[in-house]
């Protein structure tokens, strides 16, 4: 799939990501599907961390990951697009939502999604239906899994 238009790109954002295999496996995901991935700090990791290396490889291009220092600051530069809430506490499943080209999709952090304030922030909140008394899929599984419904949905190429 070969993308042409910057603007026009579904963005993935993570909240203060604590893993780093996971967030170099969304990085790789991200690069490999053309959407650009956003990272609100602070990490629980250092992106010297050798696992996070690992996972990466060269699939890392600074130009294609915004990092912003709080959620302050994510919020303030997105006050005019849409931002989705990707939780385990939504009602709606993604596959009865309609996504935008240009959408930010928000993924909270492993250990504790996000705070309670930014559930009250965000308009639109989705799940991906799991069989009971499941916890939560993996981040990086997450990511693929709604971006790709994205790309389809907005026929991205």
């Amino acid at each position: 799939m070969t993308q042409n238009s910057s603007n026009q790109r579904p963005k993935i954002a993570l909240f203060e990501p604590d893993i780093p295999q996971n967030t170099a496996a969304i990085i790789r995901t991200c690069s490999c599907l053309g959407a650009k991935l956003e990272i609100i700090e602070p990490c629980g990791f250092l992106i010297s961390d050798k696992r996070f290396k690992r996972v990466v490889m060269d699939y890392m291009d600074e130009k294609d990951i915004n990092f912003y220092q709080s959620a302050q600051m994510f919020f303030n530069e997105k006050q005019n697009e849409r931002i989705i809430l990707m939780t385990t506490k939504a009602s709606v499943s993604y596959s009865k939502f309609k996504f935008q080209k240009n959408d930010t999709i928000l993924f909270g952090r492993e250990s504790a999604g996000v705070p309670e304030k930014i559930h009250k922030i965000v308009k639109n909140k989705l799940k991906i239906p799991m069989k009971n008394n499941k916890r939560s899929l993996n981040l990086a599984s997450s990511v693929a899994i709604i971006l790709a419904e994205c790309l389809k949905q907005t026929k991205w190429t």
